[in-house]
């Protein structure tokens, strides 16, 4: 398949290589830029166009309106029973009368266990982009041909650290539930 019909190099229905040589010929030239270029040591380059970030730009206001609407409104149009009771003003606990005091304190094994899914979902995080790269359909395949072995070897590096990690606390109980 010839590289300018190849559906995976084209780019809105335009070859990548005629884009990539477009775009050298307006940096250079600054021809087809929609505002006024600005000579650099580099060369011609755009201006800094903030038309790009508008859509970011409403996104945050519209979260920022969100967030205050809801508060001002919760001020405003308060929810209050209409015959407050003893029952009424007690807090919900999933239908069971609360007993005694909300501020006891946790026991340590529930940090543990909270730091260690931690650091195994951010090790999975990790990990993610990589096997997808590494293993995925299409892509370039010269990555895999270069930097292929050295990447795997990395990654195996890092996952014998967590493996050796996971082992440390097995055998220092922190699984083991008392």
């Amino acid at each position: 398949m010839h590289a300018s019909t190849d559906p995976s190099r084209l780019f809105f229905g335009h070859p990548c290589e005629i884009l990539h040589k477009e775009a050298i010929v307006a940096r250079t030239t600054g021809e087809g830029m929609s505002v006024t270029p600005v000579q650099t040591p580099g060369g011609i380059e755009p201006a800094f166009d903030l038309t790009a970030y508008y859509p970011i730009l409403i996104y945050a206001v519209v979260c920022v309106l969100f967030a205050v609407g809801a508060i001002a409104g919760t001020h405003l149009f308060p929810f209050k029973p209409r015959k407050p009771t003893k029952i009424k003003q007690m807090p919900y606990e999933s239908g069971m009368d609360p007993i005694g005091s909300a501020r006891m304190q946790f026991d340590i094994k529930f940090y543990l266990i909270a730091i260690l899914f931690l650091v195994f979902d951010v090790e999975l995080l990790f990990l993610y982009p990589w096997a997808v790269i590494a293993y995925g359909e299409g892509g370039d395949q010269t990555w895999r041909t270069v930097f292929g072995t050295v990447v795997f070897l990395e990654i195996m590096v890092f996952l014998v650290t967590f493996v050796i990690a996971y082992v440390y606390a097995w055998k220092k109980g922190v699984f083991q539930w008392r």
